[in-house]
């Protein structure tokens, strides 16, 4: 049996940790970018230096690059026209998956496959970010332009009311689309915009902290993913388990991470205030948040389950900010659970009792580690 804190216990362990944390991601923000500017005045030095000493000896394969597209081009009501690249893959109701800042749709590839028999299953480059292109000049990158074009693009897929499923950023994204009545049940893994100040503060110092570590020349990002230390530095703060990311796809996440044109507008869009305000209380909402979480502490779990009061909240234990790399398997779990059980009357049984929630959440977890 997985031994899963209560809300309680983990506000309080985080209190410290937020505080101190905050001003030790600031200085360390600002060394970073110190940092990189000095390694790209040497760009030119090291791309010319031999592959073998770069690499040791070894050889790096490059990273296997994205399937194209296809492309849908939308033009929701009122705005200019936009483009997002998606993928579909499998069959049954459903399901939207949608990628955190700085990331791609690539984020889920290691929990599609357990999706696929039971779901049609949809991965979106959010504009801005993966092979989408930016919004058009002067749209703005906030919560209603993003929500309009996701729902443009709903109905240009034929997707009537899918069940969605977003981390961090995206996980805001789709309890917004879950308030504006186009989602089918909505799961949120580690849901943005559930912050105070200093929290929001402190998030955005290690988003912008990986970003500047994104700017560094690929084959010292290639050099330093293969080794422990390097590969620990580079992931470190988002996931608890650096070790099931290959080197390959650690360099992949950070090309993607430098190449995302829309994540500076995004930043600026996320200072908003009140970005959720209200509750969901006529669908099925599950909250999951990994128990390790560093740029998301747990004590934003316990403001999200206050403000949606029918949620359904689970632990993932021992995962960081990024649970899809930590445990692909329970969260494919946790999904495949909550979209099950979306009826109304399984919400209104279920979403107000913690102990049933936990009780079903240890269920999930037995699954996943008897498989």
């Amino acid at each position: 049996m997985w031994n899963v804190p209560s809300l309680s216990s983990m506000t309080s362990a985080f209190t410290p940790i937020t505080r101190l944390g905050g001003g030790l991601l600031g200085i360390g923000a600002q060394a970073v970018g110190k940092v990189c500017d000095w390694v790209d005045g040497l760009s030119a030095a090291v791309l010319a230096m031999p592959a073998s000493f770069v690499n040791g000896g070894r050889t790096i394969s490059p990273a296997a690059p994205s399937a194209m597209g296809p492309f849908v081009e939308v033009r929701p009501p009122g705005l200019a026209p936009m483009t997002v690249a998606y993928e579909r893959r499998g069959t049954g109701e459903p399901v939207v998956l949608l990628h955190g800042i700085g990331s791609n749709r690539q984020a889920w590839d290691a929990v599609v496959p357990s999706l696929t028999a039971e779901h049609e299953v949809i991965t979106v480059d959010l504009p801005g970010f993966g092979e989408s292109p930016d919004l058009p000049d002067g749209l703005p990158h906030d919560l209603p332009t993003v929500v309009a074009g996701l729902g443009a693009v709903f109905s240009a897929l034929g997707l009537e009311r899918p069940h969605v499923v977003g981390h961090s950023m995206g996980g805001l994204i789709a309890l917004r689309l879950a308030q504006a009545g186009l989602t089918r049940s909505v799961t949120a893994l580690a849901p943005a915009g559930f912050w105070s100040h200093t929290e929001r503060w402190y998030a955005f110092t290690v988003l912008n902290a990986a970003r500047q570590i994104a700017r560094l020349p690929e084959p010292i990002t290639a050099w330093l993913s293969q080794t422990i230390l390097g590969h620990a530095a580079l992931t470190g703060t988002l996931y608890m388990r650096a070790d099931l990311s290959t080197p390959e796809a650690v360099v992949a996440s950070l090309r993607g991470l430098r190449q995302a044109v829309g994540f500076q507008a995004t930043v600026r869009a996320g200072r908003a205030r009140d970005l959720f305000v209200g509750d969901i209380p006529d669908l099925p909402v599950t909250l999951a948040w990994g128990t390790a979480d560093r740029v998301l502490p747990a004590r934003q779990a316990a403001r999200a389950a206050a403000m949606i009061p029918m949620a359904r909240m689970m632990w993932l234990p021992g995962c960081g900010h990024v649970p899809m790399n930590d445990a692909p398997q329970l969260v494919a779990q946790v999904i495949l659970w909550a979209t099950a059980r979306s009826s109304t009357a399984e919400l209104a049984e279920c979403g107000r009792s913690s102990a049933l929630a936990q009780n079903s959440m240890y269920a999930v977890q037995a699954v996943c580690e008897n498989s």
